[in-house]
């Protein structure tokens, strides 16, 4: 039951489109999906490599905020920069990231995921480092500033993580995770400038003093219902994925469709691995081989927080976040405000029987929480009482 970082890749720009530019840039988010980060010319390089094994490591995300990509700074630079110089002044609306993103993937064999967020986040919280978060079917991934990357390391080894040379990751079989005293902490915004805070009470006073200041509630849309799934691994007697073909149609019908909440991430280790609408399952083949997983129960709720207002490179919010969703809520809401029980009396803000099971997606712009919807009146209510304590 330990928790292992390593370090998997780096050389990533992080690529924000508003929803209305979106089309304008269909044609390179489609072809993200054909290409290599490897250069053809590689020695060594294999002809026939999985389509979903060719990237080192792809995210694109579409939510009810943005759309978001994760992927090389070679094809950054050669399939959106020049997209957004085509669009002049429009363009100025697109960011990509000018400094490098690495990716460390996570692995917590037994824990679970609303754990694992913490355990392995608030490390890096504490020490002001900048993160991004992303939940898959297979494993968990952290973007962070490459330049970042010594505190890291040192981050970790300062809270329990210890460094094996075996495995080539940090392994902390501990899980430590300080609460402290909340009685130090101080309801103030916290910005890059801001000193990090000294213990995790007052991480989470921070983050919510920063979102109440920004006015950022969080925002659910009951309509959308999304299964995680990944792409089969059968292969042909080729050595070629049996499936590939039809999942990446499905996938190009999905974009084509300006999908509501559309997860899509490729390593060089796993099949695809995707979080979608529940709608867009019918977009792969019929007989529902090329999708494996939960295409058809287990459907979770998003929850969402618009993020444009805030800095990207502001620290705290996902441990801030996820360490209140999975800590037991301390319902102090002032009276006469409504509650998210008297907003939608149909939901249940019991708290669950277990430690609440969640994914979580960190995209430029958002933030994205997804719960099943039997949790999902208590989740809604522990973030609400969470600002309403600073």
């Amino acid at each position: 039951m330990s928790a292992q970082v390593r370090y998997l890749t780096g050389g990533l720009s992080l690529i924000h489109i508003p929803l209305h530019l979106y089309p304008h840039f269909l044609q390179p988010i489609v072809r993200l999906l054909f290409l290599s980060d490897e250069p053809e010319d590689r020695p060594g390089r294999k002809n026939q490599e999985p389509w979903a094994s060719s990237h080192r490591f792809l995210n694109i995300s579409v939510t009810p905020v943005e759309c978001s990509v994760v992927c090389s700074k070679r094809h950054a630079n050669e399939l959106f920069l020049p997209l957004v110089n085509a669009l002049g002044d429009v363009g100025n609306q697109v960011s990509i990231t000018a400094e490098d993103y690495n990716v460390l993937e996570i692995e917590g064999a037994m824990l679970d995921a609303g754990k694992r967020v913490v355990d392995v986040t608030s490390p890096l919280a504490l020490a002001g480092i900048s993160i991004f978060f992303i939940t898959t079917y297979f494993s968990d991934y952290m973007l962070v500033p490459a330049k970042s990357q010594g505190d890291v390391a040192k981050a970790l080894e300062e809270r329990g993580f210890k460094y094996e040379e075996s495995g080539g990751a940090f392994v902390n079989p501990t899980h430590y995770h300080s609460r402290g005293s909340s009685s130090a902490a101080s309801p103030v915004e916290w910005s890059p400038q801001t000193p990090p805070p000294h213990h995790f009470d007052e991480l989470q006073l921070r983050t919510f003093a920063l979102l109440k200041r920004r006015n950022i509630v969080p925002s659910v849309d009951l309509s959308i219902r999304i299964v995680q799934c990944c792409g089969s691994k059968e292969v042909d007697c080729e050595g070629r994925g049996a499936y590939a073909t039809q999942i990446q149609l499905g996938l190009i019908k999905c974009f084509i469709n300006k999908p509501r909440f559309l997860c899509l991430t490729l390593t060089n280790e796993y099949s695809a691995s995707l979080h979608l609408e529940k709608s867009l399952v019918r977009y792969f083949d019929q007989a529902n081989r090329a999708l494996l997983g939960s295409t058809r129960e287990d459907m979770l709720i998003p929850i969402t927080l618009d993020l444009r207002e805030i800095p990207l490179e502001s620290t705290g919010i996902v441990c801030g976040v996820a360490g209140r969703l999975i800590g037991d809520p301390v319902f102090t809401t002032p009276p006469g405000s409504p509650t998210f029980a008297e907003e939608r009396p149909l939901m249940n803000t019991a708290a669950p029987k277990s430690i609440l099971d969640m994914s979580y997606l960190s995209t430029a712009r958002a933030g994205t929480v997804m719960v099943t919807e039997d949790s999902l009146g208590w989740a809604i209510q522990a973030l609400r009482e969470g600002n309403a304590r600073v």
